[in-house]
């Protein structure tokens, strides 16, 4: 409930005073008039005493942030998001604690051997022996030589400067201060403040005004060379070379990793647009954007440089690419507002210049993946669907599978193993025979 009281703001070159009516209309009365004749040619401004539920930030403080990644036991699956498969070591992100270490060279027996806890982690990549993850406003590099023992090795603070966790965004925000120390969570509390009456400010609103409302990023990577592993389409994080490159709201971040295990934060890309998610191939990042697919040349892998644009309709949408097609999915329910929910194939064949050749209708696409032809759909609350896309002109006559009995987020095929993580868990398929595609393994997640 919402609670009113009347002030009055009187102000002159050296004087401020906020002064609350509570006692009838003689004392308003009397404090006009001694406004008017003691402060001669000042500005009277109606205010207003507001209460309201407001998201309250929850802190930790710097030093014990900076102190927090550790290895635990094995934990149970709980909120997976991300997926990275490396040297037969499968990593799962578990949203905004930290990383899920599983043994996955029997794919029919995956075995969970450690926890990684990171504060506020989505996104990870790898390149050796090092893991490279976000924690919350750092990016921080972790040696995984002995996968069941990870020892945090160096890390770059403010790589993503005021970075805040997932917000319930009916509420405004109130008191934020990014000098307390790392927000790591939120409090729903009734606040009261005084605000201009008519303004309609409650809370930190010209923060929000800025920058939307405020959430952690996503993200996957996929393999280049021997020395990376592969992830998912919903790509934030991944690797060229000497060099990590991760999206962060409207720009492009490079980061020297040549230094192994060192990390030197180098040239950051100002882009037009806000970014979601980067996929890399042949020396080229292909980034999903809100309202289209940038590609960038790694010609100089320490300098990306802008090559070309296909546009589309505002919507968040992950790509992959495979030979001249590049396939990306635009749905809707998300904060990206929009209401189409479809997989268009780009020709990339001339890279400067994109161009839409076929679109195709689905219920709520989220991730992707491609091999050999063999694309892989994950459709959210539909399921996964898997399509032979050799003529992409004529995918959706040419289904091979639909599992419509999983909710889906992102896949990883690789070498004839599909991983697919979703609200349910972890799914592993065997799909060397497309005419039998077989259920491997399942790891559930477990609600608290």
């Amino acid at each position: 409930m919402q609670r009113f009281a009347m002030y009055f703001h009187l102000e002159n070159e050296n004087t401020f005073k906020i002064m609350k009516i509570k006692y009838g209309f003689s004392l308003i009365l009397a404090l006009i008039a001694f406004s008017a004749v003691t402060f001669t040619g000042c500005r009277d401004n109606t205010y207003e005493e507001l209460t309201y539920v407001a998201n309250v930030p929850v802190y930790m403080e710097f030093d014990v942030f900076r102190k927090s990644v550790k290895k635990t036991s094995p934990k149970e699956l709980t909120s997976p998001g991300k997926i990275y498969f490396k040297d037969n070591f499968l990593y799962i992100n578990e949203n905004q604690q930290g990383v899920h270490v599983i043994d996955n060279s029997n794919p029919s027996a995956p075995n969970t051997i450690a926890f990684i806890e990171i504060p506020g982690n989505v996104d990870i990549a790898i390149k050796g022996n090092i893991l490279y993850a976000d924690s919350y406003i750092d990016l921080v590099a972790i040696d995984i030589s002995d996968p069941s023992n990870p020892i945090e090795v160096d890390r770059i603070e403010d790589a993503f400067p005021n970075v805040l966790p997932m917000v319930d965004a009916s509420f405004p925000i109130y008191g934020l201060d990014f000098t307390k120390g790392v927000v790591v969570g939120w409090d729903n509390k009734e606040v009261t403040e005084v605000i201009e009456k008519g303004s309609g400010y409650r809370g930190n609103k010209l923060y929000m005004d800025a920058i939307g409302v405020p959430q952690v990023g996503s993200g996957e990577v996929s393999i280049i060379g021997r020395t990376t592993g592969q992830g998912g389409s919903m790509a934030r994080f991944t690797i060229f070379s000497d060099y990590m490159y991760a999206v962060h709201n409207n720009s492009l971040k490079v980061f020297n990793i040549g230094s192994t295990p060192g990390i030197i934060k180098e040239q950051e890309i100002a882009l037009d647009r806000v970014v979601e998610t980067i996929y890399p191939l042949d020396s080229k990042l292909f980034l999903g954007t809100t309202t289209g697919m940038l590609i960038y040349g790694l010609e100089d892998p320490s300098l990306p440089v802008y090559i070309s644009v296909f546009e589309h309709i505002n919507s968040c949408d992950p790509v992959v690419v495979e030979g001249n097609y590049a396939y990306v999915t635009l749905r809707s329910g998300n904060a990206c507002n929009n209401f189409a929910n479809q997989l268009d194939v780009v020709d990339i064949s001339s890279i400067a210049n994109p161009f839409l050749v076929k679109s195709y209708p689905f219920f709520n696409p989220h991730g992707l993946g491609i091999d050999n032809h063999i694309l892989f759909i994950c459709d959210g609350e539909a399921g996964l669907k898997v399509y032979d896309a050799t003529d992409p002109m004529e995918i959706n006559t040419h289904q091979l599978a639909h599992f419509d009995d999983i909710k889906t987020f992102d896949v990883i095929p690789y070498n004839g193993v599909l991983m697919l993580i979703g609200t349910d868990g972890l799914f592993q398929y065997d799909y060397s025979d497309l005419n039998d595609l077989t259920l491997l393994s399942q790891i559930p997640v477990v609600k608290p």
